[in-house]
């Protein structure tokens, strides 16, 4: 009898949210899962990591299996390398992060803890997803995203992935039947025009709020802006290596080493 895939689970909205809960079902219907995710939100954390204070990881009680859970006091990220480098006794065959409350689409990736875990697990070597519905409430309702983070899942384990990419995978907020199926797709050129809404404090010291709009600036038709607009998954794969090769012979004529 094969050997169940051995699943490593996280996300950036804490290990109570609803969107990981989901996540931990769906992966138990796989194979063998293992929870390693933060005690409190880290969303918007990026790719942080913790190099200047304690870390901590705590084995906590499941309330939906027999599966180990633990929380650790760090980012997304060093959810990842903790679970790879000191809590899993065998290396996973997948990282799964998510389900996240709300969009991670587009430039969203830059500032995404949920999907710098998947990344890490991408730089370790770990085929790896980022998984994300299109709705911010802690209240959202995740029932119908569960056929396609099933689908998508079960198609990296048996195929799996290119060296150095990781999938990005959006679903739109809508009953199962209305979405229209998954498209791969590129991502969009898009980013937020952001301001600051300035205040002051009892003290009178100033603070601030970051505030602003979602523009997207791309008119195509293959991107993942574009297939959730029009009520599709999108699948972007991403690769972390952020080499532009296609400026490289630009530079070189620059001639930057002749005085």
């Amino acid at each position: 009898m094969a050997k169940k895939p051995l699943i490593l689970v996280t996300n950036d909205d804490g290990i109570t949210a609803p969107g990981i809960r989901t996540l931990i079902e769906v992966m138990a219907s796989i194979g063998e899962v293992v929870v390693v995710a933060p005690d409190s939100p880290q969303s918007g954390k990026g790719h942080a990591i913790t190099v200047d204070s304690t870390l901590y990881v705590e084995q906590v009680e499941s309330t939906t299996g027999n599966h180990l859970e633990y929380t650790c006091s760090g980012t997304p990220a060093d959810c990842v390398k903790l679970a790879v480098r000191e809590i899993l006794d065998r290396r996973p065959d997948i990282c799964v992060s998510g389900i996240n409350h709300g969009s991670n689409s587009s430039i969203n990736v830059i500032y995404s803890g949920t999907m710098s875990a998947a990344i890490e697990a991408g730089i370790e070597g770990i085929p790896a997803i980022g998984f994300s519905l299109l709705n911010y409430k802690w209240s959202a309702k995740f029932y119908d995203c569960k056929t396609f983070v099933k689908t998508i899942t079960e198609n990296v384990l048996k195929h799996g992935l290119q060296k150095g990419v990781v999938l990005n995978v959006n679903i739109p907020d809508l009953p199962e039947d209305e979405i229209k199926g998954i498209k791969i797709c590129r991502q969009a050129r898009a980013n937020w025009v952001e301001e600051f809404d300035k205040r002051k404090n009892p003290s009178g010291r100033d603070y601030y709020w970051l505030t602003g709009k979602f523009v997207n600036l791309d008119g195509g038709e293959d991107t993942d802006e574009w297939a959730l607009e029009h009520n599709y998954v999108s699948v972007v794969p991403v690769q972390f290596d952020l080499t532009a090769h296609h400026c490289i012979q630009n530079l070189n004529d620059w001639n930057l080493n002749d005085n």
